[in-house]
């Protein structure tokens, strides 16, 4: 019996929340993972120091978003603290249809809804070790862009209590470990029977 791979990528999605170290753990797995893509979103919010348009986010005026939302340009959008966030479909729809998979980074709004739409999509959420940390790194991150550590604190909190509707939950106490395991959790999905046998 002929082995062959599945012509479609496989999405996954990591979510967690602020102060979590998701960019950190994404970044890894865009350097180290070999034929996965990267769906750069779309927000209004504004930078933060060291981020780049087009390479961490896509930096929009809130008024062309509005514009891409009428025209259906998005799989999902959202609105996190007052700003938009949107996944772009001509994204996934090409890196998904050349047989690449696509990493996705999104909260969970974002994540419930690309499961409806897709769902054999892998969800991994990323804990922090604990809230007393997670406090603390929120502290030092509202003191370089001006945010509220309570209201930070509130949707942590409350987005740590959904975790159990994700397929994988990683914990991140040590940045390095955490990224090695979500290419574990990529390498074992990619392995699984029925991508193997169309």
């Amino acid at each position: 019996m002929k082995v062959l791979l599945a012509k479609k990528g496989k999405l996954f999605v990591i979510t967690a929340p602020s102060g979590t170290g998701k960019t950190a753990i994404i970044d890894i797995i865009r350097k180290k993972v070999e034929g996965i893509g990267y769906s750069v979103s779309h927000t209004t919010r504004p930078p933060r120091r060291g981020e780049v348009n087009g390479v961490h986010y896509c930096f929009v005026a809130r008024e062309d978003f509005e514009k891409m939302i009428e025209a259906h340009e998005f799989v999902e959008w959202a609105i996190v603290y007052d700003h938009l966030y949107g996944t772009p479909v001509s994204s996934v729809d090409s890196t998904l249809s050349s047989g690449r998979d696509l990493l996705l980074d999104l909260d969970i709004q974002g994540a419930q809804e690309i499961k409806k739409q897709f769902p054999e999509a892998t969800l991994i959420f990323i804990l922090p070790p604990s809230l007393k940390i997670l406090h603390e790194r929120l502290q030092r991150r509202s003191a370089q862009d001006d945010t509220n550590t309570g209201l930070r604190m509130e949707k942590a909190v409350e987005e740590i209590r959904k975790c159990r509707d994700y397929d994988f939950l990683i914990v991140n106490d040590d940045l390095k470990k955490a990224a090695r395991e979500v290419e574990a959790v990529i390498i074992a999905q990619r392995a699984r029977t029925e991508r193997r046998f169309p």
